[in-house]
This record gives structure tokens, C-alpha cells and sequence, in this order.
């Protein structure tokens, strides 16, 4: 049996090696005593994405709230975000997640909330780890057993909060009569996405939106496990091709030509949606270090700012409300709309770029081609050394050449013409290189010449 993995994403495992019945009590456990000591409210939201056995697991954590002596709410299967909103709303003591985001089918894991909806950040989800470690914890007695409360009105809850959006004008894009197909990998999205779409006046085409969680591909919607959908746009001749992942937090955009728009232009779109349409004097808007620069030309094009932060949900959260930030996420296709929820969310982001492409009123690919125009590039070095010293002595090698350096997560090289990111991965011995610049022979060769350098 291998290792559970526990990292700032919660814990995940595969079932049937390290995701047992006695890993989920004992991580739930821990949770629910990091709960004790941080909120005096009696709930833990408890929700579980569309894929297959989360019911089982969802089984055991709602049975482990209720021994702890919480009342468990238990609302169905849904998104992560839909969890979120739950959490904060109900001003619950915290919320488990179960999911394993875009994995493949035999994993699955939980995400831990705090009351106000959002991750665990590193330090916190440190200390559930160490009790869990600790394998001590507080049960209730027969009578401090409470049971398990259903309430399965959340995603219809959901719904109603994105179409109340100040960015969002339903009757200006019901006009539009966007012929929508849509691949929710048979997962959480199923039924809210096209219920969404149908609420904004689209016809809907549903690819892969039969609730089942049985994968038609793999999970993460990225564009080679897309052909489908770019296939199914072009015979149905669709306005629009939506993908989100099994948890619903991705929102990936297929063109009328059966082409991707391309995640870093969809974070890009949802801030022009955003800053266009606010009113107020803050436009402050927040990403990651790898997200593309695209989305400081179109900031600077409505008086906006842009902080960045460092990769993961939970930081860019972070950044978010220290700099009140009124629009942000990453550039994996994972936007954040403090206005609805601190939290990556399909739901928000499928509403705002239907707004956008309302307004623009042509077609995806032209507005797509109307974007500032880069592209990213991404490769990993393998590394048998410590990989801190490398980045090190590439902070050595560039501080005196043309170039911003932020060493907050990994190195970040900020020349006027491109970028680069360099990042130790945590799960394996090489670092990642991410490289944006106008076009895909720049990033390329510019790629090549790191890699060689760093050889």
C-alpha cells in the first residue's frame, strides 16, 4: 500500500490501495477536530462530485460528522464550488469536498473548507495532518450523536446566484440563442451546466451529461481529451463547445470551428467582461505567476492592476482580498468572482463569457483572434540534485541581466518581450518550465535554450 497523498489540495488516494475506510475516518476525524478549535458553529457541509464511489465515501464522512457529535449536511452530488457556496452560506463549522479534481477514475480524495468556503491554505491543512498523525479524537456520546441532514436545493441555489451576477445580462444573451454542446464527463456538471446554459436562453446539445460518473475519456479537459466535443461543435454546427472537469471547477472553451479557445484566453475574457462592466473606482484584478501576461494588456486597457501570486487556488484567493481584487483565478481555466464565491468556479465563468461574446456579438474564433496574442510553452527537466540549488543559481545567472525576478514560487523571469517560470514539482524529482512569448517559435526556441542552459 502506498502513501495517502495530503498536500494543500486536501487528501487523495486511489481506492482499493490507499484510500480506505479507515484513511477517510481517520482524515475526517482530523478535520472535524481542526473544526472544534476554530468555529463554535455544529455543521460540516458535505458534498461529492459525480464520480463513481464518491457516494460510498460520502457515506462514511457523513457518518463520521455525526459520531463527532456535528450535524452533518449532506448535499448530494455537486460541484466543489456548489460545496463552497454551501459552507459560507450556511455558516457551517467547515465542508469536505469529495473529489479528486481531474484525476483519473480510481482516485478519489477530500477537500477540506473553512467556514468561509475556502481551501485550507498550507499551514492549516499542516495541522489536520498532524492530528490525523495524532490518531487521537473526540467522539460524542450516544446522545450527542446527531443525525445526518439532506438538503439537495444547493445546485438550484447555485444557479439562481450566477444569474444575479452585476456582470450578467440574461436577456442580453438569451438574444443570442447560443447553440451550446456540452462534455461534463458524465460527472457533477451533468445536470447544472446544461440547466444553466438553458436559463440563458441556449439550445443545448448534452455530449457527455448523464450524471453516471463513468468517464467517456480522460477526465482533465485538456485539448487532446477534447476530440470529441471539437468534433461534435462542428457537426452540429454549435455556436460554442463547453467542458468543465468531474468536480466542475475548469471551464475549458471550444470555438465554432471545433478549435480551442484556449484556457489562458478564457481567464483573459472573463476580466474584460469584469473591468468593463464595473463601476467602481477599484479594479484590481489577481492571478498566478503562470497565468499569461494577456491579462495585463486588457487590464491596462480599462485602468486595471493586476497582483500576482503564487500557483494554487488558495493563494490567489489569498491575494484576492488582500488587494480586494474583483476578478481573478488561473489560467487552467479556473475563475474566481469574489462577488459570487472565493472560489474557482465553471458555473460563474460559462456566464460571463457568454456575456462577453453577447456583447462582441461575432463569432468565438474572431473574438478569440482579437486577444492579445501569446503562447505558453511547457516542458520539464528531470533532476537528480536538489533542485532548490538549481533555481538558485539561475537567480545567480539572470540577476544582472534585463529582467524582474520574484522568487515567491519557484523563479519567475519577467523580460519585456516573454517570461519564465521555473517550479520544483512536489510529487516528483524535475522542474517545470512554463514559457510565454508572442509566438510558438519564440517560446520554443527560447525553451530549448533554458533547458540547455539549465543542462
Amino acid at each position: 500500500m502506498s502513501d495517502i497523498i495530503a498536500s494543500v489540495s486536501g487528501v487523495r488516494g486511489i481506492l482499493g490501495d490507499n484510500l480506505t475506510p479507515i484513511n477517510i475516518i481517520k482524515f475526517t476525524s482530523a478535520f472535524i477536530k481542526y473544526c472544534k478549535k476554530n468555529s463554535k458553529s455544529d455543521k460540516i457541509v458535505v458534498g461529492n462530485d459525480g464520480r463513481l464511489h464518491g457516494r460510498l465515501i460520502a457515506d462514511i464522512v457523513l457518518s463520521t460528522v455525526s459520531m463527532s457529535g456535528y450535524r452533518a449536511v449532506d448535499i448530494g452530488v455537486v460541484p466543489t464550488p456548489t460545496v463552497q457556496i454551501a459552507t459560507e452560506d450556511l455558516k457551517a463549522a467547515g465542508g469536505i469536498a469529495i473529489t479528486a479534481s481531474h484525476n483519473p477514475q480510481i482516485w478519489n480524495g477530500l477537500k477540506f473548507l473553512n467556514p468561509d468556503g475556502t481551501f485550507l491554505d498550507g499551514s492549516q491543512i499542516k495541522k489536520v495532518i498532524e492530528f490525523g498523525k495524532s490518531d487521537v479524537f473526540d467522539y460524542a456520546e450516544v446522545n450527542g450523536i446527531k443525525p445526518v441532514v439532506s438538503d439537495y436545493s444547493w445546485i438550484q441555489k447555485h444557479i439562481d446566484k450566477v444569474l444575479k451576477l452585476k456582470s450578467v445580462n440574461v436577456s442580453k444573451i438569451k438574444k443570442r440563442k447560443f447553440k451550446v454542446v456540452v462534455d461534463a464527463v458524465n460527472s457533477s456538471g451533468s445536470y447544472i451546466v446544461p440547466v444553466l446554459l438553458q436559463k440563458l436562453g441556449c439550445k443545448v446539445i448534452e455530449l457527455y451529461c448523464d450524471g453516471s460518473g463513468v468517464f467517456p475519456h480522460m477526465p482533465e479537459p485538456l485539448p487532446h481529451n477534447l476530440t470529441q466535443l471539437c468534433n461534435a461543435v462542428k457537426k452540429h454546427k454549435a455556436d460554442i463547445g463547453i467542458s468543465v472537469d468531474p468536480d466542475s471547477d475548469r471551464l475549458v472553451i471550444i470555438t465554432e470551428k471545433g478549435e480551442p479557445f484556449i484556457e489562458e484566453n478564457t481567464i483573459t475574457t472573463v476580466v474584460r467582461n469584469i473591468l468593463k462592466n464595473s463601476k467602481s473606482k477599484n479594479k484590481n484584478v489577481s492571478v498566478n505567476l503562470s497565468t499569461t501576461r494577456a491579462v495585463e494588456d486588457v487590464a491596462k486597457e480599462f485602468g486595471g492592476k493586476v497582483f500576482r501570486s503564487p500557483v494554487g487556488e488558495i493563494n490567489v484567493v489569498k491575494e484576492m482580498k488582500k488587494n480586494k481584487s474583483i476578478a481573478g483565478g488561473e489560467g487552467s481555466g479556473g475563475v474566481i468572482i469574489p462577488e459570487l464565491h472565493y472560489g474557482r468556479d465553471a458555473m460563474a465563468g460559462i456566464a460571463i463569457v457568454l456575456q462577453e461574446f453577447a456583447d462582441y456579438k461575432g463569432k468565438i474564433s474572431e473574438y478569440k483572434d482579437n486577444l492579445p496574442q501569446y503562447y505558453i510553452s511547457k516542458a520539464k527537466f528531470g533532476v537528480k540534485g536538489n533542485p532548490e540549488k538549481i533555481l538558485q543559481k539561475v537567480i545567480s545567472h539572470f540577476k544582472r541581466q534585463n529582467c524582474r525576478i520574484t522568487a515567491s514560487d519557484g523563479v519567475k523571469l519577467d523580460f519585456p518581450e516573454y517570461w519564465v517560470h521555473m517550479r520544483k514539482s512536489n510529487t516528483e524529482p524535475i522542474i517545470r518550465i512554463i514559457v510565454e512569448a508572442r509566438n510558438k517559435e519564440e517560446a520554443e526556441k527560447i525553451q530549448k535554450k533554458l533547458t540547455g542552459f539549465l543542462k
